[in-house]
C-alpha cells in the first residue's frame, strides 16, 4: 500500500473546518436532520467522496454511501463498511462523527490516486442522523441501514410541529418518505465483513495519558426519556407554599434523584441536558416542566437497575407533590462489545506504527452500536484536545493525530483479514 501524503492529516482538519461552515446557527455549529445546513453538508460530502474515486449513492433516509470498489480481479467481493454521522448536537463540535467520514474518504482517495485497490469493497457511510436533535430519534439512519426502522417514528414531530414523515416527503430524497423505500434501504448482512468506526474519544483518557490513539473494548448502553411534569399554574404572591403544585420544584427534586442514584456505581452516569418551563413567567408558579434524561453504563444490569430506581423514585415524588408525570422514552440501546478479532487487527496496526496498544471503553453512543445487530464491529479512538471536551465548540484534534490515525487505518485496510 502506498505511503499516505504527509499533508493528509492537515487536509482532514481543514475539511472538518469547511464542513462546519454549513450551520443552522450563527457563530457555532448546529446541523439538525434535513435542515438546510444538513442538506448542504450532505451534498458536500457526496462531492468529496466522488472526488476521492468513490461511487456515491444517497439512500431514502439521507445516508451518503461512497464505495471504493474492490480490485476487479476479486470474484464476488464482500464489503468492509466504515463511517459515522454528520448531524450534530446544538452548538456542537467539528469532529464528532465527521472525523469518521472524512478520514476514511481521505485514505480511499490516497489509494485511488496511487492506483491501488483492495480485495474487498470499502463502503464509507456518512450517517444522516445519530444525535436525535430534531426528532428525538437517536440512531435513525443506522436503524434504516440495518432494516430496523420503526414506522411509528414517522409520526414524531419537531419543535415546529413538522412530522418526520412530512420532512422526508419534502426532502427530495429517494422515495420521498415512502415506508417501502425506507425498508428497501437496508443492506444485506451477508454482504458485510465487518463495520469499523473511527471517532474522537469525546473524553480525556488518551489526552491525559499522552496517547494519540486507542482501541475501543465496548460501548456503553443508554436509556433516554423526555419527562413532562404537569402541576398547577398559580399566582406567585397569593398561593401559599403548602398548597402549591409546582412542576418546576418537583422536577428539581427528580433531577437531584437522578444525580444521586447515578453516583452510586462506577461507570454509571446520568444527565439532564435539557430543562424547560414552557411559557414560564417570573410571577407565576410553574404549571409545566419538561426535561431530558440520559442514563448510561457499560454494564446493562447496572444501567437497568438505575433506570428502574430513578423512574420509581420520580413517580413517588410526583405523587407526594400532587403533580402528574409523563415519560416519553427513546428505544433503549444495550451495551455493545467490540469484536476481539477486529480489535486485534487494530492493535496490530498500532503496533506496526510503533504505538502502544491502549484499550478503553466508550461512554458515548455510536452508530457501531446499531450496526452490531447485524455484523461484528470495532472502533478506533483519536485523542481530543482541550481537556477531552466534545459536543462543544471547543472540541478539537491536531493534524498530527489525524495523520497518524489515517496511517493506522490505512495499515488496517492493507492487512485486513476476514473472520474465519
Amino acid at each position: 500500500m502506498t505511503t499516505l501524503p504527509a499533508s493528509l492529516g492537515q487536509s482532514i482538519v481543514e475539511q472538518a473546518e469547511a464542513l462546519a461552515r454549513h450551520s443552522d446557527m450563527e457563530g457555532g455549529l448546529t446541523c439538525a436532520y434535513l435542515s438546510p445546513a444538513h442538506r448542504a453538508t450532505q451534498a458536500q460530502l457526496a462531492r468529496w467522496m466522488e472526488a476521492a474515486g468513490l461511487v456515491v449513492r444517497i439512500d431514502a433516509i439521507g445516508n451518503v454511501i461512497g464505495r471504493y470498489e474492490a480490485d476487479p480481479a476479486v470474484a464476488e467481493p464482500r464489503v468492509l463498511m466504515t463511517g459515522s454521522h454528520f448531524d450534530t448536537v446544538q452548538d456542537g463540535g467539528r469532529f464528532d462523527g465527521r472525523l469518521g467520514i472524512l478520514l476514511p474518504v481521505a485514505v480511499a482517495g490516497a489509494l485511488h490516486a496511487a492506483g491501488r485497490r483492495l480485495p474487498y469493497h470499502l463502503d464509507v457511510v456518512a450517517f444522516s442522523e445519530e444525535e436525535g436533535l430534531r426528532f428525538k430519534t437517536s440512531f435513525l439512519a443506522s436503524q434504516v441501514l440495518i432494516g430496523a426502522f420503526d414506522p411509528a417514528l414517522l409520526a414524531r414531530q419537531d419543535a415546529d410541529g413538522i412530522s418526520l414523515a412530512q420532512a422526508l416527503a419534502d426532502s427530495g430524497l429517494p422515495g420521498a418518505g415512502d415506508l417501502h423505500a425506507l425498508q428497501a434501504a437496508a443492506v444485506d448482512p451477508a454482504d458485510l465483513l465487518a463495520f469499523v468506526e473511527l471517532h474522537i474519544e469525546q473524553g480525556p483518557v488518551l489526552l491525559n495519558e499522552g496517547r494519540a490513539l486507542g482501541v475501543v473494548t465496548h460501548i456503553a448502553g443508554n436509556n433516554r426519556f423526555i419527562a413532562t411534569v404537569t402541576g398547577m399554574a398559580g399566582h406567585a404572591g397569593t398561593t401559599p407554599m403548602g398548597m402549591r403544585q409546582d412542576a418546576a420544584v418537583a422536577a428539581a427534586e427528580m433531577l437531584l434523584l437522578i444525580e444521586s442514584r447515578c453516583s452510586e456505581s462506577t461507570g454509571l452516569v446520568g444527565t439532564v441536558g435539557q430543562l424547560q418551563v414552557p411559557n414560564g413567567s417570573g410571577n407565576v408558579i410553574p404549571g409545566l416542566c419538561r426535561f431530558s434524561i440520559d442514563i448510561r453504563a457499560a454494564q446493562d444490569a447496572v444501567r437497568e437497575a438505575a433506570v428502574a430506581d430513578v423512574l420509581a423514585g420520580m413517580r413517588a415524588i410526583a405523587t407526594r407533590r400532587g403533580v402528574q408525570l409523563a415519560l416519553d422514552p427513546v428505544p433503549p440501546v444495550a451495551s455493545v462489545p467490540c469484536a476481539r478479532w477486529l480489535m486485534d487487527q487494530f492493535g496490530a496496526a498500532l503496533a506496526g506504527a510503533g504505538l502502544p496498544v491502549r484499550e478503553l471503553p466508550s461512554g458515548a453512543g455510536h452508530d457501531a452500536m446499531v450496526m452490531h445487530r447485524i455484523v461484528d464491529v470495532a472502533m478506533l479512538f483519536v485523542r481530543c484536545g482541550n481537556g477531552g471536551v466534545s459536543h462543544n465548540p471547543a472540541e478539537t484534534i491536531t493534524a498530527e493525530d489525524a495523520q497518524l490515525a489515517a496511517e493506522v487505518f490505512a495499515a488496517f485496510l492493507r492487512d485486513f483479514r476476514a473472520r474465519d
